[in-house]
């Protein structure tokens, strides 16, 4: 099998946490052979990690895509708003892509990627990558096997969790929907996705509600400062404080999102300095904390999908009704259960739980990658044809939210 080349736009948690690590744990596979990122710190941390040229060292991705051919493909891994240009540059360029999720924030942008990408000859693959997961492929085999008969309903809940929320949507990247894109595009695009792969039909219609209501300025308990670490009195009742999150021990994520310094000094300046140290009542946040969708599918499937901010665990909890049985599971436990209507029995699967991102699922979209670019004929399981739905699906549930309307797609 041919090594793969790579260069990566974006060396952020992505970018080298999700993607670029897997030429470490697997270099006869993958090389990581150049980087743009516009952050020095982070910009010489990465090309001291994979051993880059500094020719090879971009501070923009116009440059590195400007720049003589680096590799076979590229990892998209900038923020939301900024996918678009350097995906059709990199087209252009002929490099085969995987494009960070969403596509991009706007209707039209998403179809332009579509039919720019018709006049290339690449491949592009698109980062959902829930349906590289044990869990989900194990579902999706279950439910083509006919073990509960015909789909009849569908209630998906994607529990976020009150921590996650606050760091990336109260206080982080995708707070504020100018900046970045709503919340049902930002982080629920993969649950769009999902729901088209197990039923394998198209939406045809989507309502919408959702509400904020605590991440409010009006609701900071009085003589709270502006800053956790300004002496706020309330840091014993608050499970936001800021030194509660992110001065815990622990390095990982969210933690190695603040700095690239994570000593106690390091992480304690990025709270006094960076958006992370703010109170939650405080941020310009926008984005809605619970959202409901309501969905049919061609062959007059419905299905429910719920998204909150406040859970304790952040998981993925799914229940598909059929005609012969249900299933029910749960991603992070790696457990899904089968009640058979005929005879009572209940059979449960259980999955190993991977300790890589989205419970394996970006390493399983990296090796799938890998594999369909040795060999071309062998489909990609989330290509940008595939992918478009999900975000048009977005599109309308936020549409829907804000005009109250039932949209057809």
């Amino acid at each position: 099998m041919k090594k793969i080349r790579a260069a990566i736009i974006g060396a952020g948690n992505r970018g080298v946490d999700a993607y670029a690590q897997y030429a470490e744990k697997f270099p006869h596979e993958l090389e990581i052979t150049s980087v743009a990122e516009p952050r020095e710190e982070r910009r010489k941390n990465f090309s001291s990690r994979f051993k880059l040229d500094e020719s090879n060292v971009f501070s923009d991705w116009k440059e590195l895509l400007d720049a003589p051919k680096k590799a076979d493909l590229v990892f998209i891994c900038t923020q939301d708003t900024m996918h678009v240009q350097p995906a059709i540059k990199a087209m252009e360029k002929g490099y085969h892509i995987l494009l960070e999720k969403p596509i991009a924030v706007t209707r039209e942008d998403t179809l332009l990627l579509l039919e720019s990408s018709k006049k290339y000859d690449v491949s592009i693959a698109v980062a959902h990558v829930l349906r590289y997961t044990p869990f989900f492929s194990a579902m999706k085999r279950q439910l083509d096997s006919g073990v509960i008969g015909e789909i009849q309903g569908i209630s998906h809940n994607e529990n976020v969790g009150h921590i996650h929320y606050s760091h990336s949507f109260v206080r982080g990247n995708w707070r504020n929907r100018t900046e970045s894109s709503p919340m049902i595009l930002a982080k629920s695009c993969h649950d769009m996705d999902i729901l088209l792969f197990l039923t394998g039909q198209n939406c045809k219609k989507i309502s919408s509600f959702g509400s904020r209501r605590v991440f409010l300025p009006e609701n900071r308990p009085a003589g709270a400062p502006d800053r956790c670490l300004d002496g706020c009195f309330h840091h014993a009742e608050c499970p936001y404080y800021g030194p509660k999150v992110y001065l815990n021990g622990n390095t990982d994520w969210p933690v190695s999102v603040l700095t690239t310094d994570l000593t106690v000094s390091g992480i304690s300046k990025a709270l006094k300095e960076g958006p992370y140290g703010r109170c939650v009542y405080a941020c310009d946040n926008d984005v809605v904390e619970q959202q409901v969708l309501n969905l049919v599918f061609d062959n007059g499937i419905p299905a429910t999908f719920t998204m909150s901010a406040f859970t304790n665990e952040t998981s993925r909890t799914i229940k598909i009704m059929g005609n012969k049985g249900e299933i029910r599971g749960n991603m992070e436990k790696g457990e899904i259960k089968i009640y058979d209507f005929e005879t009572s029995e209940v059979s449960t699967v259980s999955l190993y739980a991977s300790e890589t991102g989205h419970g394996g699922g970006d390493d399983g979209i990296v090796r799938e990658l890998i594999l369909h670019l040795n060999d071309r004929t062998r489909p990609l399981t989330s290509s940008l044809e595939k992918s478009v739905q999900s975000h048009l699906m977005a599109f309308a549930a936020e549409e829907a939210m804000q005009t109250g309307k039932l949209i057809e797609l």
